[in-house]
């Protein structure tokens, strides 16, 4: 076990370095000076050359480099060029309504998508499976942020239920807050609950054709025992982990969400900071990103790991 660690350790290194590289020269090469936008391109050169002496701007991209990722790691994230304060403040201030949006939104994916995709497995071939996986197709299809659209036209501006956008604050009550949530974690919810279904279906079909279930059928059990005591369970495996990826993806995709809603979260803050050629923010804030799902994926192998044996000797 303590080589198999040794070697996915290893993995998830060189991969957030490679990472790391790629997304500091996606930055270096974007046009625009920083500096000229925050001063406006009629600023003097020894004043633009003092501001990029400030943020160290005017230093080799190597070093600069080194210096973001020493930063990095420490967890000093650097100083926004716009707002002239650490990012980590910024990046703390916008979880507050990232890191909940993406959490109701993986619950409603997990409420809608284990019992649909369950229904569809036990009904396979039939016409509630057929419909379910054409429901599912039309989910993964449509574009969230023209499901977002369609969800405020019909909530908010016609029945006139929830906000259209906007972000009261969790200081305004944890219901006023949780409200201005709702519309956008259906969003992102819609299409995650149709690829999570279609997998839940397929791990319970899988599951249903095992001996031990045909065993538990032999001794008298109900089909819907069967499947409530047995395959469910060993169902919900494979499950577990494209739950875990998607939580990093809905952290990481709410940057269309967040501005249809207009809400203070991360994604709008990577859209602002890419808008105003903030590049210190935008290449932390990705490399955030990054990092979560490299790590949740490290973490879901290494659980398999020690539950599965065989995984370490194949690796």
């Amino acid at each position: 076990m303590l080589v198999y660690l040794a070697k996915r350790l290893a993995s998830l290194a060189a991969t957030l370095v490679i990472a790391s590289l790629v997304i500091f020269a996606v930055m270096e090469v974007l046009p625009g000076d920083p500096a000229e936008i925050m001063l406006g391109t009629n600023a003097r050169p020894d004043t633009l050359a003092a501001l990029r002496a400030d943020f160290g701007l005017d230093r080799p991209a190597p070093e600069r480099y080194a210096a973001w990722v020493a930063g990095f790691v420490q967890g000093d994230l650097g100083r926004s060029y716009t707002y002239s304060v650490p990012v980590g403040e910024l990046v703390a201030q916008r979880l507050w309504v990232s890191l909940p949006l993406a959490a109701i939104s993986l619950l409603l994916t997990v409420l809608i998508a284990v019992p649909v995709g369950a229904l569809a497995a036990t009904r396979r071939n039939g016409p509630a499976d057929v419909g379910i996986m054409a429901a599912t197709q039309v989910g993964i299809a449509v574009p969230n942020f023209w499901f977002a659209m369609l969800l405020v036209f019909v909530f908010a501006v016609s029945l006139r239920l929830l906000p259209a956008g906007g972000f009261p604050g969790w200081g305004a009550g944890l219901w006023p807050a949780g409200r201005s949530l709702i519309l956008p974690a259906v969003a992102l919810a819609l299409p995650q609950a149709s690829i999570l279904a279609r997998v839940m279906r397929s791990s319970l079909i899988d599951a249903l054709g095992e001996d031990y279930v045909r065993t538990a059928r032999a001794k008298g059990l109900s089909r819907s025992e069967v499947v409530r005591r047995h395959a469910l369970r060993n169902a919900l495996i494979p499950v577990l982990t494209i739950m875990g990826l998607q939580f990093s993806f809905l952290l990481a995709g709410t940057i269309i969400i967040e501005n249809v809603f207009f809400l203070p979260g991360l994604g709008r803050l990577v859209f602002q900071a890419i808008t105003q050629r903030d590049l210190i923010v935008v290449k932390s804030i990705v490399m955030l990103l990054v990092a979560s799902v490299v790590i949740v994926n490290f973490l879901v192998e290494v659980a398999y790991a020690a539950v599965d044996p065989r995984l370490r000797r194949r690796a």
